[in-house]
C-alpha cells in the first residue's frame, strides 16, 4: 500500500480547526467578547441573545472603541494590542493576548462591528468573514465604545451545531459566565436578558461583591457568607474568598475561581475544599466559594489552553494547601453560628453542655514540648560564653578608607535581558519551599565560628553552615537586582596591576616564575579585565579606569567584603570568567563575585564578624533567599535539636 501524500491545508481550513478549538459553544465565545471589554476598561456590559446565543448574540460595552485604522485587521488571528514580544507574556495583565476571540468568531459566524472611540466624531461599522473585512466600515451614529454582533453561530459547522444542547441550556451557561464575571468585577455594570424579554440578570457599577452575589445567587447565600483574606509574602500571593458557613448547602454547589482576574478551573483546590466541608455538611451537600488569587505574573504561565480556562504556576501544590488552610482555620472559628434544634432536658438529666465544654478543654490543652519560644528577651548563644557582639550601626573599617552609597529610592532601573530574566527563572524553579519557610521565620541564636550558626524554627534547632548561604544569596542578589546595585567607593583608588602581582605572589611557590615574567602577565591579565570594563561598570557599578579600581558593587546595606581577599578576587575576574557567551559571563561573573563577598578574613575582630552575621546575613536569608534544593541534602542545614524528641528522653529517665 503506498503513503498517503502530506499536503500543506488550505489556509480556510486551518483556521476553522483552530476556532473549533476556542469556541466551543456561545458561552466560550461570550466570555472572549466579555475579556475584550474589560481589558478596554469598561464599566457597563450588556449582552443580548436569541436561541441561546446560536441565533444571535449581542455585546454592548462603553469602554475605549477601536479605532477605525484597526478595524481592517482587528479580525485577523494574531492582531492583537496586548502583547508585543513572547517575553511579555511573563508579565502579561489583560485576559487577551493571542489575538484569536476575533477571528476565530469570524470563521464560524457572520460577524458585525460597530464602534467609536472619545477621539473620533462618529462611529464606524464593519462585517467580517472567514477574519476578513467585507467591504469598508461605514460611518453610523454611536456612542463611545464597541458593540459587536454574532449571528448565525457554526452556520458552517452543521456537526457542532448538532451536537450543542436545547437553547435554554445554552442560555444558562451564558448565564453561569456572566454571572461569574459580575461577581469577580464588582465595579462594572452587567446586564443579560434574551431578545424581547426581561432582565435575566442585572447589576449595577461600583457594586460589592457580597452584594452581586446576593443579587445573582439569591440573599440565602448572601447573608451566609464568611469572608477571607490574606497576603503571604513567602508565596507572594495575595488571596481574597467569600465563603458560604456551614449553615448553608446546597446539592449542586457553586466554585468560582478566578486566577490573575481570569476565571480559571483547578479540580486539585476544589477537592481539598470538598474534603474540608465534608466534616461539616451532610452527604452530597456543597458550598458556595468565590476564590479570587492573585500571584505574581512572573510565576503564572497564562498560555496552557485554548480557551485559557486553566494557567499553571510555580509552587502550585503549597498555594492551594495554604488556601485550604485558611478556609478550614474560618470554618473552625464560625463553628459557634451554627444552628441546631435541641430538646428540651427531662428532669434531673445532667446538663450535656457542660460535659461538652470539660472534653473541649481538655483537647484544647497543648503540651510543653509543642510550644514555640516567642520571649523577645530571648537569650543568645553568646549569653553563656561572654558577650563579645557590639551594637553598631555600621562595620567599622576605617582603615580602607571607603565608602559607601546606596542606590537612590524608587530609581530602580528596569532590564530586560533575556539571559538575566532565564537566570532568575532558574533560581524560581529550583527553590526549596520548605526551606524558604524555614528562613522565612527563623530566631537567630548565635555563631559558632565564621562558618556556621544556630537558628531556630518552631521547636526544632538547626546547624547551617553561614558560608554556603552567605555565597548563594549574594549570588542571587548579583542576579534579581542586577543593573541596580549601590556603590563601595575607593579613595584613592587601588591599582588593579599592583592587586594581580600581590595575587600572583601568593601562589608564586607553586609556579616557578621571576619577578619580570610575573609583571609582563599581570598586565595581560589587567588587559584581560579591561575587554569588560564597560559592562562591569554599567550592571554592577565595579569601576575599572586607567588601570585602577574605583568602586564595587554594594551588594547588602551596612556589608562591605573584606580586603584581604581582593587581589585574588581580581586575579579570578581575569582567569576564571568566561568571557565566550554573555550568558557564562554573567553566571561565572556573579559566583566568583559572591564568593568573595561571603569570605570573612582571619584578620577581622571577632566582634565585627559576629555582628555582621547576625545583623546583616541572616536578615536578608530571612527576608530574601530562596534555598536551591540541594541545599536540603549537602548539610547547609542540620537539625541538632528538636524539643518534642528531647522531652521522649526526659520522660524515660
Amino acid at each position: 500500500m503506498d503513503p498517503g501524500v502530506i499536503k500543506r491545508l488550505d489556509e480556510c481550513v486551518v483556521n476553522r480547526i483552530a476556532a473549533g478549538e476556542v469556541i466551543q459553544r456561545p458561552a466560550n465565545a461570550l466570555k472572549e467578547l466579555i475579556e475584550n471589554s474589560l481589558d478596554a476598561k469598561s464599566t457597563s456590559i450588556q449582552v443580548t441573545v436569541k436561541t441561546g446565543g446560536l441565533k444571535y448574540l449581542q455585546i454592548v460595552d462603553n469602554g475605549t472603541g477601536i479605532r477605525k485604522a484597526d478595524l481592517e485587521i482587528v479580525c485577523e488571528r494574531f492582531t492583537t494590542s496586548k502583547l508585543e514580544h513572547f517575553e511579555d507574556l511573563s508579565s502579561i495583565r489583560t485576559y487577551g493576548f493571542r489575538g484569536e476571540a476575533l477571528a476565530s468568531i469570524s470563521h464560524v459566524a457572520r460577524l458585525t462591528i460597530q464602534t467609536k472611540t472619545a477621539q473620533e466624531k462618529c462611529g464606524f461599522r464593519a462585517t467580517y468573514s472567514d477574519g476578513k473585512l467585507v467591504g469598508t466600515p461605514k460611518p453610523c451614529a454611536g456612542n463611545q465604545g464597541t458593540q459587536i454582533i454574532v449571528e448565525d453561530l457554526f452556520y458552517n459547522v452543521p456537526l457542532r451545531k448538532q451536537a450543542l444542547k436545547q437553547p435554554n441550556e445554552e442560555f444558562q451557561k451564558i448565564l453561569d459566565v456572566v454571572g461569574k464575571y459580575s461577581v469577580h468585577n464588582a465595579n462594572v455594570g452587567f446586564g443579560l436578558k434574551k431578545m424581547g424579554e426581561k432582565d435575566s440578570l442585572r447589576t449595577q457599577c461600583n457594586s460589592t461583591h457580597s452584594k452581586n452575589i446576593a443579587a445573582i445567587y439569591g440573599s440565602d447565600i448572601a447573608k451566609e457568607l464568611l469572608e477571607i483574606e490574606f497576603d503571604d509574602s513567602v508565596l507572594q500571593i495575595s488571596v481574597k474568598c467569600l465563603i458560604t458557613n456551614v449553615n448553608y448547602s446546597s446539592k449542586k454547589g457553586t466554585f468560582i475561581l478566578f486566577i490573575n482576574h481570569r476565571l480559571v478551573e483547578s479540580v486539585a483546590l476544589k477537592q481539598s475544599i470538598d474534603q474540608i466541608y465534608a466534616t461539616y455538611l451532610a452527604k452530597g451537600s456543597h458550598p458556595f466559594l468565590y476564590v479570587s488569587l492573585e500571584i505574581a505574573t512572573s510565576s503564572v504561565d497564562v498560555n496552557v489552553h485554548p480557551t485559557k480556562h486553566e494557567v499553571h504556576f510555580l509552587h502550585e501544590e503549597e498555594i492551594l494547601s495554604k488556601i485550604s488552610q485558611e478556609i478550614e482555620k474560618k470554618l473552625l472559628g464560625s463553628n459557634a453560628s451554627r444552628s441546631f434544634y435541641t430538646q428540651t432536658l427531662l428532669p434531673g438529666a445532667s446538663n450535656p453542655i457542660d460535659n461538652v465544654e470539660e472534653e473541649k478543654s481538655s483537647q484544647d490543652i497543648k503540651y510543653a514540648k509543642h510550644m514555640v519560644r516567642t520571649d523577645p528577651k530571648s537569650q543568645k548563644l553568646e549569653k553563656f560564653f561572654g558577650n563579645t557582639t557590639k551594637d553598631k550601626s555600621l562595620l567599622s573599617e576605617s582603615q580602607t578608607q571607603n565608602s559607601s552609597k546606596s542606590k537612590p529610592n524608587g530609581q530602580v532601573k528596569p532590564i530586560r535581558l533575556k539571559i538575566i530574566a532565564k537566570l532568575k527563572n532558574e533560581i524560581e524553579r529550583d527553590c526549596n519551599f520548605q526551606l524558604k519557610v524555614l528562613l522565612n521565620s527563623l530566631t537567630y541564636v548565635g555563631c559558632i565560628d565564621a562558618e556556621r550558626a544556630i537558628i531556630q524554627h518552631e521547636t526544632k534547632m538547626y546547624l547551617c553552615n553561614t558560608k554556603k548561604l552567605s555565597e548563594e544569596i549574594f549570588y542571587q542578589i548579583l542576579i534579581f537586582d542586577f543593573g541596580n546595585f549601590g556603590k563601595i567607593e575607593y579613595d584613592p583608588p587601588l591599582p588593579v596591576r599592583e592587586l594581580i602581582v600581590l595575587a600572583l605572589k601568593q601562589v608564586k611557590r607553586e609556579l616557578d616564575s621571576n619577578d619580570d615574567a610575573m609583571e609582563e602577565m599581570a598586565e595581560a591579565l589587567l588587559q584581560t579585565i579591561t575587554t569588560k570594563a564597560d559592562a562591569l561598570k554599567s550592571y554592577y557599578n565595579l569601576v575599572i579606569e586607567d588601570g585602577k579600581l574605583y568602586s564595587l558593587p554594594l551588594l547588602i546595606e551596612k556589608h562591605k567584603p573584606s580586603l584581604s581577599f581582593l587581589p585574588n578576587y581580581i586575579l579570578s575576574l581575569a582567569t576564571d570568567v568566561d568571557r565566550k557567551k554573555e550568558e557564562n559571563f554573567f553566571k561565572t561573573f556573579s559566583r566568583i563575585t559572591a564568593e568573595f563577598y561571603a569570605e570573612i578574613a582571619k584578620t577581622t575582630s571577632e566582634s565585627d564578624w559576629k555582628w555582621c552575621v547576625e545583623h546583616v546575613i541572616y536578615p536578608a536569608l530571612k527576608n530574601h533567599f530562596m534555598p536551591p534544593q540541594q541545599f536540603a541534602t549537602n548539610k547547609a542545614f542540620l537539625e541538632i535539636a528538636s524539643l518534642p524528641n528531647l522531652y521522649k528522653v526526659f520522660e524515660r529517665c
